[in-house]
């Protein structure tokens, strides 16, 4: 925004009589934590109240609306010791809220505007948390179960894309084949809700006389005989595709070499009861040798487990978001398969699931994930991810990870990831083994061993238990999980060594060459930091080693600032070693 707009910008919200629910006043604050919580409540308050935006603006008195300047700078604000603030803030909200920072210059000092877009297609959570204003207070957006309703209705997520009847459309445009397919898993799933084994001859018996129309509508997949896109998308011919458009109701399963290059692809569309069999059956699930904790003999294991596939392809079907126009993607790596499919991942994250063994109170496609459980596509709402790492962590296989992310077109998208091979063995079977960690633990120590990163909160839980070690973003496994993982080399690898140890090797290379570049000494130490550190990140250790040790007269620079060189430090300006050689 150019200075003018923000100065009347300003202007206006300081004429407001007080603060609202989309308006903020601060003077100076700081907290990285807090502002995310602003963020969130202020993005969910601009769509409930309507609003095209709502501002937290610093360099204001919030009672009396004055201008007084702020020495607070996003820009330069980092979190955790090198991420910078604005990417952070990015990172901890999902879906990624948008918004922009502005710098003020006003007569009476510096204001800072945060301009934030209300929620569009779910309400903004903060490092997994959703909040919203009540007033001019920040709460819990949970707390408050009609304000929660509300916004979840406004932003669409109450119209059911999945349940609507299609005009034109008529029994006939089903598949004959998708369509007693759907008899045998419904009388399958009928039975085995019955607790009764006395009454399942009378299913089968009653389930053999039903027409098809009846059928269909016991299976909560047509509607009084009409039909749904649920019905469409799931049992629909082929060439009745063009009922479901603009939606592109197929699956892609693209298989990749080592080098990420397409070897081979295949396009399935519906009926998708039919498609998501024929897309597992080309994956190439391989038998491996798996070692058993303990034992000398190796024992074949498929590379992936039957249901974890299933399961994550058929969430695919079942929560893809059909009117963005996307596919369906499962795409096959030597050492993985991801599946991905458009669409707001609903709950508030994936470690809430793992949490709360209940479903979230809102789907977008309810009628289609209903049809589904009826034809055993997909567990009851709500355990099936929670089974499939459950599953992994029996197998001792790396638990799924999931990508919550944004795609070129601005659609958001749900990718998972399940792991074909075990990173490490030794550390995997000791991590999935403990009946001391909950899932939830275990889980948050995976991401730690394969370098995800961690929120705040969930650093601190894992720190108040003695699991990890290190600083933001740098975490490593504790000493005492490295006991048990037999990981003890590994730990002091990525904890490092003291300072001290990396500043007698400066010392001693200088006493033994006199002298040294930038890259020698480089060269000297990047090899010895921890493993945990990326190259930028020894780079930044280095030179400020370099930089401690010259402040604390050990060592002086000299020559062009661009290539100095490195010297031991004497008081008169002279090297030790140049001493000795005068002398």
């Amino acid at each position: 925004m150019e200075q003018q707009a923000l100065l009347e910008t300003l202007d206006r919200l300081c004429a407001l009589p007080r603060e609202a629910a989309t308006v903020e006043f601060k003077s100076n604050l700081d907290q990285a934590e807090e502002i995310g919580q602003y963020l969130s409540a202020l993005a969910n308050s601009a769509a409930l109240d309507a609003h095209d935006r709502a501002w937290l603006v610093w360099g204001v008195e919030d009672r009396t609306h004055r201008v007084t300047g702020t020495s607070f700078d996003p820009f330069s604000r980092t979190v955790g010791g090198n991420q910078k603030l604005i990417m952070w803030l990015q990172q901890m909200t999902s879906p990624r809220a948008d918004f922009s920072f502005h710098e003020c210059v006003h007569p009476n000092g510096k204001v800072v505007l945060l301009e934030i877009h209300p929620a569009r297609s779910a309400p903004i959570a903060f490092q997994n948390v959703r909040y919203v204003r009540i007033d001019s207070h920040k709460t819990k957006l949970s707390e408050h179960a009609d304000k929660e309703a509300r916004l979840w209705a406004m932003l669409g997520q109450k119209e059911d894309w999945s349940g609507e009847l299609v005009p034109g459309a008529t029994l006939d445009d089903l598949d004959p084949e998708a369509v007693e397919a759907a008899r045998k898993r419904f009388v399958e799933y009928l039975i085995k809700s019955e607790p009764d084994p006395a009454r399942h001859d009378q299913i089968r018996r009653d389930s053999a006389g039903w027409d098809v129309p009846t059928l269909l509508n016991k299976a909560r997949i047509t509607k009084q005989g009409h039909i749904t896109r649920s019905a469409l998308l799931l049992l629909g011919r082929d060439e009745a595709a063009h009922f479901l458009s603009p939606a592109d109701a197929k699956i892609s399963w693209i298989l990749r070499d080592a080098k990420n290059r397409t070897e081979s692809s295949q396009h399935f569309g519906i009926p998708l009861l039919l498609s998501t069999d024929m897309v597992y059956g080309r994956i190439r699930n391989v038998t491996v040798e798996h070692m058993p904790d303990g034992t000398l003999f190796p024992t074949a294991i498929q590379r992936y487990d039957a249901w974890v596939m299933r399961e994550a392809l058929h969430n695919c079907v079942a929560h893809q978001d059909y009117r963005l126009g996307g596919k369906i993607n499962v795409v096959e790596h030597p050492d993985r398969l991801v599946f991905s499919n458009l669409g707001q991942f609903i709950p508030p994250s994936v470690e809430w699931m793992l949490e709360h063994q209940s479903p979230p109170e809102h789907y977008r496609n309810q009628w289609l994930i209903d049809g589904m459980i009826r034809l055993r596509m997909i567990d009851q709402v709500g355990s099936g991810i929670r089974r499939m790492f459950e599953t992994q962590r029996e197998r001792f296989f790396p638990l799924p990870d999931y990508a919550l992310d944004v795609v070129d077109h601005g659609h958001p998208r749900v990718e998972v990831s399940v792991s074909g091979q075990v990173m490490d063995m030794k550390y995997t079977q000791a991590l999935m083994k403990r009946n001391d960690l909950d899932l939830r633990q275990v889980f948050l120590l995976d991401r730690v061993q394969k370098r995800r990163a961690l929120t705040q909160t969930e650093a601190h839980e894992l720190k108040s238990l003695k699991l990890i070690e290190g600083r933001s973003p740098n975490y490593f496994i504790s000493a005492k999980v490295a006991d048990w993982a037999g990981q003890k080399a590994h730990y002091i690898r990525n904890r490092g060594l003291d300072d001290a140890y990396y500043q007698k090797l400066v010392i001693e290379y200088l006493q033994k060459y006199g002298q040294a570049t930038r890259k020698e000494l480089d060269d000297l130490i990047l090899s010895k930091l921890p493993e945990v550190l990326d190259p930028a990140q020894k780079l930044n250790k280095v030179r400020n080693l370099l930089q401690v040790m010259r402040r604390d007269a050990q060592i002086e620079r000299s020559g062009p600032k661009g290539v100095p060189i490195w010297k031991l430090y004497t008081d008169d300006g002279f090297t030790k070693d140049a001493q000795t050689s005068n002398a």
